[in-house]
């Protein structure tokens, strides 16, 4: 796991990116953007399992640095729709699309039950370092 997590932070920024303040809470985003196409607020704060509120004020942030864009949704007037800018996509897309093909070589070669394990020991992972974290206290 440490020696996955070190190459993905080496995966460079790409150059047209490399002026925006762009943190790890962002890349997420813009992966469930990237692969999942456009979507509401409150469908990206569903993926990304973090409140409407902390999704909305992401979206501004990365609206803000012209790097996302957000419209009227045509059948609901009330709802705005997040799509990566289009300027930005190439570099995006860039940036983030090897790192998608090389989960879908390790997946494919998986059963589905295979893969729905993999994916709940991640997550198993996931909660066990969050527990620990708890126990552990404020940092001091």
């Amino acid at each position: 796991m440490p020696r996955m997590v070190g190459r993905a932070k080496k995966i460079p920024v790409p150059e047209a990116l490399r002026s925006f303040p762009l943190a790890p809470r962002h890349l997420s985003l813009l992966s469930c953007l990237l692969f999942d196409g456009p979507t509401t607020v409150n469908e990206l704060a569903a993926r990304l399992q973090v409140a409407p509120t902390t999704a909305s004020l992401l979206v501004g942030d990365l609206h803000g640095m012209g790097i996302l864009d957000r419209r009227e949704d045509e059948t609901d007037r009330r709802r705005r729709i997040v799509t990566v800018a289009a300027d930005q996509e190439p570099a995006i897309r860039a940036w983030l699309a090897p790192g998608a093909a090389a989960w879908r070589k390790a997946l494919d070669p998986l059963t589905p039950d295979q893969r729905r394990m993999f994916v709940d020991t991640l997550l198993a992972y996931e909660a066990a370092v969050g527990e620990a974290r708890q126990d552990q206290g404020p940092a001091s």
